[in-house]
């Protein structure tokens, strides 16, 4: 996983609420086995019902084809617990999501998938988004993990907090398998010791099964 530090891009506005995870990745787009999930993200969302290009979207405006944060509003990625709607994001050029709210399973599959997914407190989020719209892709924002801010072109800063265990497992670029593995001589010597007093407890051999 990449690790998370300092990330700096463009910023794209998507100030809807209850956007969810069937809109971000659609299944009926991406529905083969090594789906392109760039072409996937918003894949309903960028077209007209005729098939053309909604010139309105988002994503279909030349300053916001690769952004790397993600403005949203409240419950971003409710719905299902589809995975690859935090793989869409990713394929687009996304490293951090900042919103008003996330939908619980989306923001844990963000962290697992080394995105950041960002809450201001009510009075910033909303100059924060002010500042986004106004920028227009114009300039770019500057995400600081370590220190927990955001500064926008004209040195505007905001200020987010994170738990220190999700702080660091970004930074560090770890999945729950790395965190596990950060422990892996107290894992082996608890397994030593389990051996030594419950023996019968062991796997046989495996030329015995």
């Amino acid at each position: 996983m990449q690790p998370f530090t300092v990330v700096e891009g463009v910023a794209a506005p998507f100030l809807e609420d209850d956007v969810n995870t069937d809109q971000i990745a659609p299944i009926g787009v991406g529905a083969r086995m090594d789906p392109d999930y760039a072409e996937m993200a918003f894949g309903r969302r960028r077209k007209k019902p005729d098939g053309s290009i909604e010139p309105d979207f988002f994503l279909n405006k030349p300053q916001f084809s690769k952004p790397t944060i993600l403005v949203a509003g409240a419950n971003y990625g409710c719905g299902s617990s589809r995975e690859g709607a935090v793989w869409c994001m990713q394929a687009i050029g996304v490293r951090a999501i900042i919103a008003r709210s996330f939908a619980d399973i989306y923001r844990e599959n963000c962290l697992q998938n080394g995105v950041l997914p960002a809450v201001l407190a009510a009075g910033d989020a909303e100059k924060f988004e002010a500042l986004v719209v106004k920028t227009d892709g114009a300039g770019n924002f500057k995400i600081d993990l370590a220190a927990g801010t955001i500064t926008g072109p004209g040195g505007e800063t905001f200020r987010f907090d994170l738990p220190p265990a999700e702080r660091t497992r970004l930074l560090e670029g770890l999945d729950d398998i790395g965190l596990s593995l950060k422990h892996d001589a107290e894992i082996a010597a608890f397994e030593a010791r389990r051996k030594q007093s419950h023996p019968w407890s062991q796997r046989a051999d495996a030329n015995a099964l």
